[in-house]
């Protein structure tokens, strides 16, 4: 059954001229990062928050940056070092090869923060980072709209999960943040992700009337974003969904579902496609 849907979807792609690459957390796992799933997997990628009981949504909130800068930073901290030691996988390059092969225009909507696809040889230009991006740093207060790069080195004490560095605003000298959208945030400056946002609208409109699929990885429905953001589109233009999920592959209608990991789907239509 698989390997006939695999087959479905790379005569597809075949006929394709653009493609739209989404992804949620799922997509990080075949890099051995953790996707948060539940209280239970959160504390399976960080065991002392477990013994704190703290959640994921308590651990992303941005009310640490105020109280606790130190307990705040030792979360994002910790993801900043994990997001940069990290190899992408190999479904990265599969889906570059794709894009060269098939002569597919692209873009990228992702919830993930880590900047894996800019990593893979993704042009930053064709990312949307709808959450934002944890290698960028933003005033906590805000006392303006700059968003910097974050080169900060973090040393993070795993048994209290705190930081030992707390990056501050060069500007007016107040903490500095992670430039992402946190549970409970007014805070967040939105502007950097705002403009990926104008850039993918004008994607879609060069793409009103071409032969598009919405290849989706790893989204799952708990925060169900990049799920919508897919139908809608997919809806509005006649376009093939493909979901890759293994735990909530559903996608309904003629769209292609795969309950299987990332990596193993990609590899999949990869074969059919001849590529390997």
């Amino acid at each position: 059954m698989l390997e006939e849907i695999y087959q479905s979807v790379s005569e597809t792609l075949r006929k394709a001229e653009a493609i739209i690459v989404t992804s949620g957390a799922g997509m990080g796992v075949d890099s051995g990062l953790p996707d948060f799933r539940g209280d239970q997997g959160f504390w399976r990628a960080y065991p002392p928050y477990e013994r704190l009981n703290i959640s994921f949504v308590d651990a992303a909130n941005p009310r640490h940056f105020g109280d606790d800068p130190a307990f705040g930073w030792g979360f994002y901290g910790h993801r900043t070092n994990l997001y940069r030691d990290t190899v992408p996988h190999a479904g990265f390059g599969i889906i570059h090869s794709w894009i060269e092969r098939l002569d597919l225009d692209w873009f990228v909507v992702t919830s993930n923060v880590d900047g894996q696809f800019q990593k893979a040889g993704f042009a930053a230009d064709r990312v949307l980072e709808v959450h934002g991006s944890i290698h960028h740093l933003q005033c906590t207060v805000p006392c303006g709209s700059t968003i910097r790069d974050n080169t900060e080195s973090f040393g993070v004490d795993l048994d209290t999960m705190r930081s030992r560095q707390v990056p501050r605003c060069p500007d007016c000298g107040a903490v500095a943040r992670p430039n992402i959208l946190m549970f409970g945030d007014w805070s967040w400056l939105g502007h950097r992700t705002e403009e990926q946002g104008r850039r993918f609208e004008a994607f879609l409109s060069t793409h009103d009337h071409s032969r598009l699929v919405v290849l989706e990885m790893g989204a799952g429905t708990g925060i169900p974003t990049i799920r919508h953001l897919g139908e809608r589109i997919c809806a509005r233009r006649d376009a093939l969904l493909v979901r890759i999920n293994p735990r909530e592959p559903e996608a309904g209608g003629t769209h292609a579902s795969l309950p299987v990991g990332a990596l193993e789907g990609l590899r999949g239509i990869d074969r059919a496609l001849g590529g390997g």
